[in-house]
């Protein structure tokens, strides 16, 4: 026999509050005193008692109602328990007590609230009075009707001689019949008016009862219309399901807040309703939140493509991280792959990579162009400031020029001193000004000495000007020619120490093995392998690879070890003499290793120095990561008699409670969790465990945590008191 099963019943609604149902059959819950309505059945507010650790936390209070106060930033809310703090848009400060700043906007807004209660209540009064008029005289009027009624059946009964006239001549020998038969008659027609009467009596309470229920209908009409409640309407699930994610667009309901706090913002809306249960509008509300998300999360992509050009953004990254010709599509490629401004512009890599190499050859012809130049530069600044003379040195001249941008810009030493002996050879202090100046025509007295020349002097000068501008050609492809050399040699010696670098490596790998082998010693075995005897790195490089190879094998050992090691010390209390000595040193890691139990010894104590440091961080992150510990030691912190003079304990009789006056003082409840009671929720905790053989040490571990911690925040949902 299965045992009965009880409805749970609903709690008793808060002072105040009272359930009415609307005429689609809905359910809402009215506050008289407030002129609040919700569907939402309202909770009363418990007395606070004393938190014990199996005591369950009360629900936190919320906001429901938030007012806009005129002419301020600030809100007037109101919370689910009926109390009202006052809250700043723009700061998000959150006080309970009204701020001087918004006390006479407040007024207003209260008195303008006030007037409109009035009228309203004037306007319900005018209607029932109205109404109570209009029964009345539609009362006085029957009972006017039904009175004229029986004054006229009285006016046309038959006169009383004709009667007795009529009597006489029928029985005229009987006049006790007669007095009995107009008593008969006078009783029929009483009956008769009586009758009358409760008909009358009766259509006036069918009329009364229909009056009454158009009060109630225009009374449930009048409360449906303040509360703009719909009357239900016959829609399909997806319709009503598209209006109601219609409201939330409107209402503009941020999708990443969860439903608690979004449903003040929506509640009081007719749609609301449409769905048929918490659940169906809780799932809309579920398929709104990942649309708008989606929707928000693809708009931000573009208005960022929108507001930047990709062809752009290209080139500016170019720009910025190329500025050498010997830089490599897959180095640039590598590193700047999953930037938006390398893979947002281009179909594919093939286009970009052939824009790349463009810009290389760009690259390339301005710093030519720009060498060029510097040395034209260089070659005026030698003429003007140099005073370069036969058997000249160049470190006497340099110091006369490196305070000159010109000298800067030639950029390698050795390639300014090479410009110098060109230029003291005198072979360059006319073409530089050809070259300079080639549209420059000449001065009248050099065109009156060209005509005056012989036409064999003529030919001379032309010859000595194609040698002079043939060998300046010559100095400059020389120049350019060592410069590509050194470029060309310097990448050819990168390469080559990289390519030895992995040559090396992997010789190492095949030949050595043991991490206990020196370099001497592994010596002779090495230059038998022609890797080595071909290899193009210097000395210390081959060395440093060495050691580098051999700390690695050493690494790989070490970690067998200290696994070894953990498995026969699960605890931090093992200590060295308690293990296994013959069975670890008999173990491949610690024979790889060479360790003798001296060895060993140091090595376990190095591995419990580590492990111990690691424990005990972890144990901190421990104690930052429960919540029991962190809310009870901050609580602690609280200054003065709990919060404010207490929390309020919503208590019916009002006089008991620390503090006095029905308060609750969450110090002192503080003060009842001690450290005894937080080792009791961490105990279970492996990071807690490992430290069970330093209980003391433990403990002042916890205890300097909890004198760190500080004060919590106060939050505006804590009742505070004038």
């Amino acid at each position: 026999m299965s045992a009965p099963s009880f409805a749970p019943l609903a709690p008793p609604l808060p002072q105040g509050w009272s359930e009415h149902i609307a005429p689609g059959g809905q359910v809402y819950y009215h506050n008289l005193q407030t002129q609040e309505s919700t569907y939402v059945r309202p909770i009363p507010a418990f007395p606070i008692m004393p938190i014990t650790q199996s005591a369950p936390l009360t629900k936190k209070e919320k906001p429901l109602v938030k007012t806009p106060i005129p002419g301020t930033e600030w809100l007037r809310v109101r919370t689910t328990q009926g109390n009202v703090f006052y809250s700043h848009k723009v700061k998000k400060q959150s006080i309970w007590t009204v701020p001087d700043e918004i006390r006479e906007a407040l007024k207003n807004l209260e008195k303008e609230e006030l007037k409109k209660q009035e009228e309203a209540a004037k306007a319900a009064s005018d209607e029932a009075l109205r109404v109570e008029r209009e029964r009345s005289s539609e009362v006085q009027r029957i009972k006017e009707e039904v009175q004229g009624m029986v004054k006229r059946k009285a006016e046309d009964s038959v006169p009383v001689d004709e009667v007795f006239i009529t009597k006489k001549a029928k029985v005229e020998d009987e006049e006790d019949e007669g007095t009995e038969s107009d008593e008969s008659e006078e009783e029929d027609w009483q009956r008769e008016a009586a009758a009358q009467l409760a008909a009358e009596a009766d259509v006036e309470k069918v009329r009364q009862e229909e009056e009454a229920v158009r009060l109630k209908e225009a009374e449930a009409e009048a409360k449906r219309t303040q509360l703009n409640m719909p009357d239900r309407v016959d829609l399909s699930i997806e319709e009503a399901k598209a209006l109601f994610k219609t409201l939330l667009r409107e209402k503009d309901i941020n999708p990443l807040h969860p439903w608690d706090t979004s449903l003040p913002k929506f509640v009081s809306d007719p749609r609301y309703v449409l769905l048929p249960s918490v659940s169906a509008r809780r799932e809309a509300f579920d398929e709104y939140c990942r649309d708008r998300a989606r929707e928000l999360r693809q708009s931000a992509v573009r208005k960022e493509k929108e507001a930047t050009n990709p062809k752009d953004e290209f080139e500016r990254l170019l720009d910025n991280e190329v500025q050498s010709t010997r830089t490599s599509w897959t180095e640039f490629r590598r590193t700047w792959k999953k930037d938006r401004m390398f893979y947002g512009w281009g179909r594919d890599d093939r286009e970009r990579e052939k824009r790349f190499r463009e810009y290389l050859k760009e690259l390339g012809e301005k710093k030519r162009a720009s060498a060029q130049k510097a040395e034209i530069d260089f070659f005026s600044l030698l003429r003007e400031k140099g005073d370069v003379k036969s058997g000249a040195v160049w470190k006497d001249i340099k110091r006369k020029l490196y305070d000159d941008p010109r000298y800067d810009a030639v950029g390698s030493s050795s390639l300014r001193e090479e410009l110098f002996n060109t230029f003291l050879k005198g072979s360059h202090s006319k073409a530089v000004s050809q070259v300079e100046e080639p549209a420059v025509q000449g001065t009248q007295e050099d065109e009156v000495e060209w005509r005056e020349m012989g036409e064999e002097e003529k030919q001379r000068k032309r010859k000595e000007k194609k040698e002079r501008a043939v060998k300046e050609r010559e100095v400059k492809v020389r120049l350019e020619r060592d410069r590509v050399e050194v470029d060309i040699g310097r990448s050819r010696n990168n390469v080559n120490r990289e390519e030895g670098e992995r040559v090396f490596k992997g010789m190492l790998t095949d030949a050595i093995r043991d991490p206990q082998t020196t370099w001497d010693a592994a010596l002779p075995q090495l230059k038998t392998d022609p890797r080595f005897r071909n290899s193009p790195l210097p000395p210390d490089q081959q060395l440093y690879l060495f050691h580098n190879h051999v700390e690695h094998l050493r690494s790989k050992h070490t970690k067998s070890l200290y696994a070894l090691f953990e498995a026969h010390a699960p605890t931090l209390a093992v200590r060295f003499d308690e293990l296994p000595l013959s069975s670890l040193l008999s173990a491949p890691p610690v024979i790889k290793l060479g360790s003798d139990a001296r060895g060993l010894q140091q090595d376990f104590d190095k591995w419990q120095r580590e492990r111990t440091q690691e424990s005990r961080k972890a144990f901190d992150e421990m104690l930052s990561e429960n919540s029991f510990v962190e809310f009870w030691g901050r609580l602690g912190k609280i200054g003065g008699e709990g919060v404010d003079g207490g929390v309020k304990a919503d208590d019916a009789e009002g006089d008991e409670g620390e503090g006095g006056g029905g308060k609750v003082d969450m110090k002192v409840l503080a003060k009842n969790v001690d450290v005894a009671d937080m080792e009791k929720v961490l105990k279970n905790d492996k990071r807690y465990i490992m430290f069970d053989h330093v209980p003391e040490q433990r403990e002042r571990w916890l205890r300097d945590y909890l004198s760190n911690l500080s004060a919590p925040k106060l939050s505006v949902h804590v009742p505070q008191t004038a």
